[in-house]
């Protein structure tokens, strides 16, 4: 008998089963508010009748990144049970007290995604980790971990992972963003912890914090269901296959040599070579202080939003491309974030 035709168990989650060809809802229970009041994790399992693998994705590790909150609203929106294979478990807010505060960290101001493995009798940030590891992380083979840039800060869509283990890589490339970037695992985050538990996992950039901008949102929806695809737990979806992702290989800050107001002439998905003029600092009358120049050739894969910046600020993000780059000298990504009014006013 065919896999995809053995009858499956129902999943098991918290409190509660999932029957096989059907999607529920359930809250983990974190901890209580000083008015009593529960704060829990709120998850939603796609069960499909069909066997296949066992995926998360999750958003909102920082109580500010609500980008990834609508990607799983619209993926979740895309699936059918009853068609789905295997199972998919949705955490859209993770850090649920950031983000009812908008706030990137938890009360006590301490990092989430760097707390992994946790502990079940330790600080509140150690407490969600515990429960997100034992619920959720150990259940799964795969993993995709939604992100935006940092306060005042933006991101080009980009997928962050270890591209030297081959799994990791085909599943990067069939997620296809703009860029994917070979990056270094830092001890007490979600993917350090989940690696070492087994399962692959896939951290995703892309916009700003505490704003949707459909740039930032559509090629991360199309990417985790490209990746639900290459996994054979739905049908693919696209008729023409979509543009490879562009590998890079280290990246660094382009930072300001002087302290003034900024204007950046560069934009996301600019392909740059070393000694290009990025921008500029300028006094308050207008005078220029200082240009900004990039420091290495590459793709600008983040930069500030912040026009005031410090000497030492760091001002833009620099991926550098393995091997030639591609189509010289056309971006990656057109300057979809140049209109202020998003095309509100179109």
């Amino acid at each position: 008998m065919s896999k995809h035709h053995t009858k499956r168990e129902s999943f098991a989650i918290g409190s509660i089963r999932v029957r096989p060809g059907s999607s529920k809802a359930t809250e983990l229970p974190i901890t209580r508010l000083v008015t009593g009041a529960e704060i829990s994790l709120p998850i939603r399992v796609v069960h499909g009748k069909q066997d296949g693998p066992t995926v998360w994705v999750n958003a909102a590790i920082h109580g500010d990144e609500v980008v990834g909150v609508e990607v799983i609203r619209e993926v979740l929106a895309s699936l059918s049970p009853k068609e789905f294979r295997g199972t998919l478990i949705a955490v859209p807010i993770v850090n649920v007290h950031g983000f009812l505060a908008g706030d990137r960290y938890l009360p006590d101001r301490r990092d989430l995604n760097r707390s992994f493995p946790g502990s079940a009798r330790g600080s509140l940030a150690g407490r969600i980790a515990h429960l997100f590891l034992r619920e959720v992380v150990a259940k799964c083979e795969v993993g995709i971990d939604l992100h935006t840039a940092a306060d005042r800060r933006t991101n080009l869509p980009q997928v962050r992972a270890d591209l030297d283990d081959p799994r990791t890589r085909e599943l990067a490339s069939a997620f296809a963003p703009p860029v994917m970037l070979h990056s270094e695992i830092r001890d007490g985050s979600l993917r350090h912890i989940a690696g070492e538990r087994g399962a692959r996992v896939l951290l995703v950039e892309s916009g700003a914090p505490l704003r949707f901008d459909d740039w930032a949102i559509d090629p991360c929806v199309a990417g985790v269901r490209r990746v639900l695809a290459a996994l054979d737990m739905i049908d693919p979806f696209e008729k023409e296959p979509p543009t490879p992702a562009v590998e890079c290989r280290g990246s660094g800050w382009v930072r300001a040599r002087r302290t003034g107001i900024l204007r950046l002439d560069a934009h996301l998905g600019q392909q740059v070579v070393r000694g290009e003029r990025l921008g500029a600092l300028y006094d308050s009358f207008g005078k220029t202080l200082r240009a900004v120049y990039a420091d290495r050739d590459g793709v600008i894969i983040g930069h500030t939003e912040a026009p005031l910046v410090n000497s030492g600020d760091a001002v833009v993000h620099i991926a550098s491309i393995v091997g030639p780059p591609p189509a010289e000298p056309a971006d990656l990504v057109p300057d979809l974030t140049s209109d202020p009014t998003n095309g509100l006013l179109s």
